[in-house]
């Protein structure tokens, strides 16, 4: 098969022929229909995430927003099917840890990370090994697009959680958010859905127009103004209810908890490069005078999925309003290269292997 393979960081990938994974006794494989490109990927391909074992090996294939079809299954899978349809989260977990069986399988202390770690090898491939895939697989319901849902293991999910479950968004709230990358965007649309009023920042014209588009209620040009910070508390009188970095670089940070009003709600996704290896300032005392609540989110418990797919049967969650464009494998060097520069817009998305 096909595959995009780390050979050396930030040089361009590898496109060559690989033998095809085979499924474990507890596991299924999957062709790739789908796969987005995120920036979760650049941060692989350039090196970083070394300081929380996220480093991928060389000789690793990269790749960690795919929707698939099952293609082979282990002796031991009891739920899914061949032919079935799937959506698959960028975390496998085991289903035995003490997080997984409270009902947290995105902080399953036994998971691998889809296109990063050992032995979960990604899905810039035309297939894709699953292990646990009664966790792992889950079958898309009937009218949801395969194509349309790639991404939405990782930054549509991201997103929905921070949104929906660590933000606690619901309607009337201000939601502010910093960075409009493929989560960023993402995070636009979850929020309007859920009936907030949004405010997108960003310096890229196109990625505020976008924003704009998926229901933003206003949007700051962070490079047009004195302080993007005043711009927010003036739009919501105030300072908004809940805020998210989707980038994870100091200022985006900093700027996000600053622009909340009292007992606002910051949400963390956007991780930090190698300059600053997992560690941002903060502005502390803001957050103790404000009594500002601080939360991660990382991906959804894929028992969790179903929500999604309630609200994209109803017509308030569109996860193809999120994707730019449809790409071949060899595009992927591309669009990573481009992410240097934060140049894409939206999810790209590989269809053609």
């Amino acid at each position: 098969m096909r595959a995009a393979i780390l050979e050396a960081y930030e040089e361009p990938l590898a496109i060559r022929d690989v033998d095809p994974p085979s499924p474990e006794p507890h596991g299924v494989v999957a062709e790739v229909d789908a796969c987005g490109v995120c920036r979760s990927d650049w941060h692989g391909w350039a090196g970083n995430w070394d300081w929380f074992d996220y480093k991928p090996p060389l000789g690793h294939i990269l790749g960690h927003e795919p929707s698939g079809t099952v293609v082979e299954v282990g002796p031991e899978v009891e739920t899914i099917r061949e032919g079935d349809e799937i959506a698959i989260p960028f975390n496998f977990a085991c289903g035995r840890c003490h997080e997984c069986r409270n009902g947290y399988e995105n902080l399953c202390e036994n998971h691998l990370g889809l296109g990063f770690q050992e032995g979960a090898p990604g899905a810039f491939a035309e297939r894709v090994p699953i292990p646990n895939a009664d966790i792992n697989a889950v079958k898309l319901p009937d009218g949801v697009d395969s194509h349309d849902v790639a991404g939405l293991g990782c930054r549509f999910m991201t997103a929905y959680r921070g949104m929906a479950h660590q933000g606690d968004v619901g309607r009337g709230v201000y939601v502010v958010i910093y960075g409009l990358g493929g989560i960023g965007l993402s995070a636009v649309h979850i929020a309007d859905a859920l009936g907030a009023n949004v405010i997108g920042v960003d310096i890229k014209q196109e990625k505020l127009e976008m924003a704009e588009d998926l229901g933003a209620h206003a949007t700051v040009d962070a490079e047009a103004v004195e302080d993007p910070v005043s711009e927010v508390h003036d739009i919501t009188d105030g300072g908004a209810d809940v805020s998210l970095d989707a980038l994870g670089i100091e200022e985006t940070c900093r700027n996000a908890i600053e622009s909340l009003g009292t007992r606002g709600r910051h949400v963390q996704i956007g991780l930090t490069t190698k300059e600053q290896a997992g560690y941002n300032s903060l502005p502390t005392d803001a957050i103790v005078m404000n009594e500002i609540e601080i939360r991660g989110s990382s991906g959804l418990q894929p028992s969790r999925y179903g929500e999604i797919f309630n609200l994209v049967s109803t017509g308030k969650l569109d996860p193809a309003s999120v994707i730019s464009e449809e790409i071949t494998l060899p595009e992927v060097n591309d669009k990573l290269a481009a992410m240097t520069d934060y140049g894409t817009v939206g999810i790209p998305v590989v269809t053609e292997f």
